[in-house]
């Protein structure tokens, strides 16, 4: 997977290409996924798609996702930054803040919540455009409320292959707070060199202590390291799947 924009938003792929680059666990559930960079770059695809030409947006459109950390979470990021989308990203209410930054009244262009968090989004969140529950179990949704689209069906409506897009400059916002693709990127990168990630390492995150993409997706990918997302993360169990993972550095 390359990167579509002058800064590294996007993975670049690790020496082996059968390797997974995203791998995602629930410890809770058992559920797993592995995606490798050319597997992860079809589902940001797909969701460039989506939101390129199955909603009609363009470059500067404001995208807000409500979503944890998680391999979908991952695919509507990058698919949204590669087509120059001002995305905010908020995984979960927090006690006395807004939902997302402050953006006006005006209602974002594309919305991506979990059913978890409708009521987060109905009460906190201007209106929504497009609108799209994105599950984060294997399955589709089978309860999908008047309004709202499934994204795992309306995804795959767009082929798994990076279109020609408009060129995106470092200088295009990011976010609606004003940070640009290329800040993003140098704190992406700053951030790797900080914690002396390099290609071939294997990063593994506790989802419920690392929100942030900054540090679960873009940094880890930015130097070309594999992530290992692990949400509901069983502790006991941490060093023997240091030992079979082949990690090599835990958040």
């Amino acid at each position: 997977m390359t990167a579509s924009t002058p800064v590294t938003l996007v993975p670049q792929a690790p020496r082996d290409a059968d390797r997974p680059l995203l791998s995602y666990c629930d410890d809770a559930t058992g559920a797993r996924i592995d995606l490798t960079a050319t597997q992860l770059g079809e589902w940001a695809a797909r969701s460039a798609g989506l939101l390129r030409d199955g909603c009609g947006l363009a470059p500067g459109s404001r995208v807000a996702v409500l979503l944890p950390p998680h391999w979908r979470t991952a695919a509507v990021l990058l698919g949204a930054w590669s087509v120059g989308m001002s995305v905010s990203y908020r995984p979960r209410a927090l006690a006395g803040l807004p939902v997302l930054e402050p953006g006006g009244d005006r209602p974002y262009d594309a919305v991506f919540v979990t059913p978890e968090r409708l009521d987060d989004w109905l009460e906190d969140v201007p209106d929504g455009t497009h609108r799209y529950l994105v599950g984060t179990g294997a399955e589709q949704l089978a309860d999908v409320p008047v309004g709202w689209l499934d994204w795992s069906s309306e995804v795959l409506r767009h082929p798994g292959v990076t279109p020609n897009y408009t060129e995106i400059h470092a200088s295009d916002p990011a976010s609606p707070d004003g940070t640009t693709y290329g800040e993003w990127g140098g704190l992406a990168r700053e951030m790797a060199e900080m914690w002396d990630l390099r290609a071939g390492d294997r990063l593994l995150v506790d989802a419920a202590e690392h929100e942030q993409p900054l540090k679960w997706l873009l940094a880890p990918l930015s130097v070309g390291a594999s992530v290992l997302i692990c949400a509901n993360l069983d502790r006991s169990t941490l060093d023997a799947r240091v030992a079979a993972e082949q990690v090599t550095r835990v958040l």
